[in-house]
């Protein structure tokens, strides 16, 4: 499949360049574009028998122009986010890449999707392009393809890179989309819940009543009940024996307040994470839009940078309704991570309990614990590394029963507070702890060492094990999720009437589509999550159940 670098042109400012490269980096053909015809020129591109896989410095500032002027591409390749993952990844760590001294790629920020865009010919200009380092894009898609070639397990970082390239392209795809949102419906639930909204700012009667109550019933009537320390102050003054102003100590208290107090606290996260001035400022033409950012946590799971799409609370999920004549496709996988380590760690009887819709309860029936509560709790001990509470009480069982799987994250913890560098299924790595770190254990480790330098080693230590225990399982699961929307995408471009991702969280994704092919679609998802698992782990037994809706309104698939 032929490359096609899109970049800025170094002599016409707002003009681009597109650049034809071969599949190891030979440059061929290269054709200067005025600004306004690169649509065109992209969507010509597009209509070819084998459309290229476009190359560029950053989806997020190249894609929206041209979903803005209609045009969609099959494939591209992210240097930014790629970069970022070939620089850290131990499989590619004697690569010229990543070896080299830190550059203008390094740290490069995702563009911001709100930004006001110039128009015409600097329509696709970069300001980056003309600081002190350009970007050679290049010269860095020869970097990245000489660090491919020659990393230990090649296959598996083009995958990794081909994922997150797309991953990046639904990002901004979604974005444009938007996901359907009922304004009218989203006031209704507030007025409901809050009260009605006060015209000219202030905070509606409900939430004002709450906050009455309780600073008479603590006897402080200029109490700001929104600073957690004047709270947590006067929760002391009153008496009240709390060290933190959390739901769960509040909620184990026996007095007046905690009945109003906790009320308070949900409604006004409510008003303040999505109110009327969320919803003025996210919701536009009936689509609500925020700012994904993929690879924005660490593992390679998304993060936003606007709009909390990743925290939205169950309350006002029915606002999120389909268009008249369209359903909403909501599927989330059950139980992903535990089937992940499932998968990673070649563990048959775990891959057995995983036969069922739900894992959990596929290990109470092989009779490792005797409730699904104690099942999930044991689990999630195993990836999370909780050694405490009713988690530590039946991980010795899990143990037993599941000895590779539960080996593959304890090696993982163990090389964690060793400062070692752990990496997800494709190859994903995680950072190595800091200088200051690295020299605590070295000085722990030294003779003579000071008994509480060691105390305080040991006990980071085992801070970081917890989180490269994670870090392998939590990182695959999102390469998986990853796959499974590259190949939806894929499946979806085929299917009549453009249905289309609106929504991902990490283990659950939601498709708009037309009502009579709202069942190819919700096919096409389940087909989806099992190329997924064939992708990453071949012909594995787990199988990765997906719980799927068909629905008006979101808050039905719940």
């Amino acid at each position: 499949m032929p490359f096609v670098l899109l970049t800025d042109d170094p002599v016409r400012r707002g003009a681009l360049v597109l650049h034809e490269v071969t599949d190891d980096g030979e440059p061929g053909a290269t054709v200067p574009v005025a600004a306004a015809d690169v649509p065109a020129a992209v969507a010509e591109r597009e209509r070819a028998a084998q459309p290229p896989r476009w190359v560029w410095d950053d989806t997020s500032r190249r894609y929206p122009p041209l979903l803005d002027a209609g045009v969609r591409v099959e494939r591209c390749h992210d240097l930014r986010l790629c970069h970022a993952i070939l620089r850290g990844s131990v499989l590619s760590a004697g690569s010229a890449l990543a070896l080299a001294p830190p550059g203008p790629w390094d740290g490069l920020p995702q563009a911001s999707p709100r930004a006001p865009r110039a128009v015409e010919v600097s329509l696709f200009d970069d300001p980056r392009a003309h600081d002190d380092e350009p970007l050679d894009v290049l010269d860095e898609l020869r970097r990245q393809l000489a660090a491919v070639a020659g990393a230990d397990e090649p296959g598996r970082l083009r995958l990794l890179l081909a994922a997150e390239s797309t991953g990046a392209l639904i990002a901004a795809e979604m974005r444009h989309d938007g996901m359907p949102w009922d304004v009218r419906e989203h006031d209704a639930l507030l007025t409901r819940l809050l009260g009605e909204r006060p015209s000219g700012g202030g905070r509606p009667a409900r939430v004002e009543a709450l906050a009455a109550e309780v600073r008479g019933l603590l006897g402080q009537p200029s109490l700001n009940l929104d600073s957690q320390p004047d709270l947590l102050r006067g929760l002391r003054s009153a008496g009240l024996d709390v060290t933190s102003t959390r739901t769960y100590e509040i909620r184990a208290l026996d007095h007046p307040v905690t009945a109003p107090l906790l009320e308070y606290k949900k409604l006004a996260r409510l008003l303040s994470a999505n109110g009327w001035a969320w919803m003025d400022a996210w919701v536009h033409d009936g689509r609500f839009r925020p700012d994904y950012v993929p690879g924005g946590v660490v593992t390679g799971r998304w993060a936003t940078s606007g709009g909390g799409a990743l925290q939205l609370p169950a309350v006002i999920r029915g606002a999120v309704r389909a268009d008249p004549g369209w359903r909403l496709v909501v599927a989330d996988a059950a139980q992903l991570e535990p089937r992940v380590l499932a998968a990673m760690s070649g563990d048959a009887a775990m891959a057995a309990a995983g036969r069922q819709s739900d894992l959990y309860r596929g290990i109470v029936d092989a009779g490792i614990v005797e409730t699904r509560e104690q099942a999930k709790y044991a689990m999630l001990g195993a990836i999370y590394g909780a050694t405490t509470g009713a988690s530590a009480v039946v991980m010795p069982q899990l143990t037993r029963a599941y000895p590779r799987a539960v080996g593959l994250v304890e090696a993982a913890a163990r090389a964690g507070e060793r400062g070692e560098v752990v990496s997800t299924w494709l190859g994903r790595s995680s950072p190595r702890p800091d200088a200051a770190r690295q020299a605590e254990l070295q000085a722990a480790a030294a003779e003579g060492a000071d008994a509480e330098d060691v105390r305080v080693a040991r006990r980071r230590g085992r801070d970081w094990g917890r989180f490269t225990r994670n870090f392998v399982v939590q990182g695959t699961a999102a390469e998986w999720a990853l796959c499974w929307m590259a190949a939806l995408r894929r499946r979806l471009r085929a299917v009549e009437g453009r249905p289309h991702l609106v929504f991902f969280l990490h283990d659950e994704v939601m498709v708009h589509s037309p009502a009579d092919v709202a069942d190819e679609v919700a096919a096409a998802v389940r087909d989806s999550a099992a190329e997924a698992g064939r992708l990453l782990f071949g012909d594995t037994p787990v199988d990765f159940a997906l719980q799927v809706a068909v629905v008006e309104s979101y808050a039905e698939a719940k």
